[in-house]
């Protein structure tokens, strides 16, 4: 229960960073947006790692815990936060965050291929579902003049958007991985988990602030992808981050998304993954596509049909069926 309890609060979590997030970036674009707030989760998890291990690095990690992690920052944050970000300013964070639940039959499919984890026979009927949903709430009946069906959001924006929704299933399996190898790093080291290191300042045992060392891992490697994203893509890269920080309507959206989504919300994710199966965890994750309607269409002023709320709560009652 505890694994299922602190996935629904991801999912609070990352309604909150969405709101936010669509707003810093479309002030400051999405790869100066991701770049200020990494930097920001950074200075965060290293002075919670101070407190809490006793040293502002991820103490303890060996090689392989280092290969997998920072893998996963690359599909999860420099790939898929990309993805989710332009995303965001094509098509808004409702539909951004409705595409995300494409991550839960990612997250299940390839749980299963890499560490066995069980997918039952409704899993197909789950992922038929989730699309019919995505499509239910994407896609309008064309005018007089143009018969069929057309789509309510940008092509490109449908693009980035499953771009979005599956790499987030995928990051999230290879951190699983990364998590169990800093685990198993403990164990070769004759470390207990629910040891207090010696030089911590806030007494907590490793089980609480490992999780937050293996995001800190994906962190450095999300920093390092935007920034040299930033260089390539931009020819005053720089000058463009430096009016970035001179926004202070972004910066506090910036750092409110930073707070609640790679220093709160990913940092649970990856504990909610030890209590509970990828699968499930990433299925109450993925309420945010409904849980995001209405403070949205409040804040932005946007308009939802009936149609857009039916469609998103199919998605998520698909991508539930995915694991039953």
């Amino acid at each position: 229960m505890l694994g299922e309890t602190l996935s629904i609060l991801v999912a609070l979590s990352f309604t909150a960073t969405a709101l936010f997030a669509e707003v810093g970036s479309k002030r400051m674009g999405s790869l100066p947006f991701n770049a200020v707030r990494m930097t920001l989760s950074l200075v965060f998890l290293a002075l919670t790692l101070l407190l809490t291990m006793g040293a502002p690095w991820p103490r303890y990690a060996d090689s392989g815990t280092w290969l997998w992690l920072l893998l996963s920052g690359l599909i999860g944050y420099v790939v898929g936060d990309y993805c989710l970000m332009q995303g965001y300013i094509l098509i808004g964070s409702r539909f951004g965050q409705l595409f995300m639940t494409l991550s839960a039959p990612t997250a299940a499919l390839l749980g299963w291929l890499t560490m066995g984890e069980a997918m039952r026979p409704t899993a197909l009927i789950g992922m038929v579902v989730t699309l019919s949903g995505i499509a239910i709430s994407i896609l309008s009946k064309g005018d007089k003049a143009h018969a069929g069906l057309s789509l309510t959001i940008s092509p490109k924006g449908l693009i980035i958007a499953c771009m979005a929704g599956i790499c987030q299933g995928a990051g999230l399996v290879v951190s699983k991985i990364g998590l169990q190898h800093y685990y198993a790093a403990l164990s070769a080291q004759g470390i207990d988990e629910a040891m207090v290191p010696a030089e911590a300042i806030v007494p907590l045992p490793l089980s609480v602030s490992i999780p937050f060392a293996s995001t800190m891992i994906r962190g450095l490697m999300g920093l390092f992808g935007f920034l040299a994203l930033q260089l390539l893509f931009s020819k005053d890269g720089m000058a463009q981050l430096r009016r970035a920080c001179g926004d202070r309507k972004a910066m506090i959206s910036a750092f409110a998304s930073m707070l609640f989504g790679p220093f709160i919300g990913v940092s649970l994710s990856l504990t909610a993954t030890l209590y509970t199966s990828t699968g499930i965890a990433q299925t109450l994750f993925a309420l945010t596509p409904v849980l995001i309607i209405a403070p949205s269409a409040w804040l932005f002023h946007q308009r939802v049909t009936l149609r857009e709320i039916v469609g998103a709560v199919i998605s998520v009652a698909g991508a539930s069926l995915f694991f039953l």
